[in-house]
């Protein structure tokens, strides 16, 4: 077994086993922000026929009008709510200095032109990623910060495209894991019940955005834009619907059983 991968199962020990539940003592969720991934100078994956920025913004408009519609009582709170370009420190910032009680980022996934691409969801939570793949995804959503001013500084020297830069972040998010956990599980399973979506699954991996958040975090990739069909789906109105249908549906789970404890 390599160093490397010794290091990393440490570390990962020592997370799991620092693992706890968000206290429910603070009067359930009122305020969730929402984080419209990428955004002005900054346009994510690309597709044939689109760009990740514009759907996914698209998709959490819709899940904010949906939550302010049927639960007027919870704060929603966006990063974004045009094609703006938005450090990704100062989207865990906003969630924080508001306390929120939940914190969602959305996304499309893509992989390069010469790969055979995949289809399906994927929903993230903060961890060391446990393959490759993952790796990549965080590698990828992670670059926007070589697009920001000072960014060594600022993010304490952290290289996005160093393996080993990732270990650095083994250890946050541990008070929030099985919060995380639980809503990431509710995402997926209604992107299978109700999208009729391919699920791959809830998995761990080191994504900025999410480091800092000092409250349960998720980071939805809601399909494959390097996947022509499902690119397709992701720019209609139907599955942008559905994506975003999805998503409340398993945040008003999630707040009845935070709520009901």
């Amino acid at each position: 077994m390599s160093t490397i991968l010794k290091t990393l199962l440490i570390f990962s020990w020592i997370a799991l086993c620092s693992f706890t539940l968000k206290s429910d003592a603070e009067g359930g969720i009122k305020t969730v922000v929402i984080d419209a991934g990428h955004g002005g100078k900054d346009p994510g994956a690309r597709g044939r026929i689109s760009r990740e920025k514009d759907i996914v913004l698209d998709i959490t408009l819709q899940l904010a009008r949906k939550i302010k519609s049927e639960m007027p009582e919870v704060r929603v709170v966006l990063t974004r709510a045009s094609d703006k370009f938005v450090d990704l420190d100062e989207r865990s910032n906003i969630a924080n200095r508001r306390k929120a009680d939940l914190f969602i980022s959305i996304h499309c996934n893509s992989l390069p032109k010469n790969k055979v691409s995949p289809a399906g969801t994927e929903t993230f939570v903060m961890g060391l990623h446990k393959s490759d793949e993952n790796l990549e995804v965080a590698k990828r959503e992670n670059a926007v910060i070589l697009l920001e001013k000072d960014y060594e500084d600022k993010y304490k020297g952290f290289n996005p495209n160093s393996p080993l830069a990732y270990i650095m972040l083994a250890n946050r998010q541990n008070a929030y894991i099985a919060s995380s956990l639980n809503f990431a599980g509710k995402i997926e399973r209604q992107f299978k019940k109700h999208a009729d979506r391919s699920s791959r699954g809830v998995k761990q991996a080191g994504f900025m955005v999410l480091w800092q958040t000092a409250m349960p975090s998720v980071l939805v990739e809601a399909g494959f834009l390097s996947h022509a069909q499902e690119e397709k789906y992701l720019n209609s109105e139907e599955g942008q619907d559905q994506i975003a249908e999805s998503i409340f549906r398993a945040f008003k789970q999630y707040k009845e059983e935070v709520e009901e404890n």
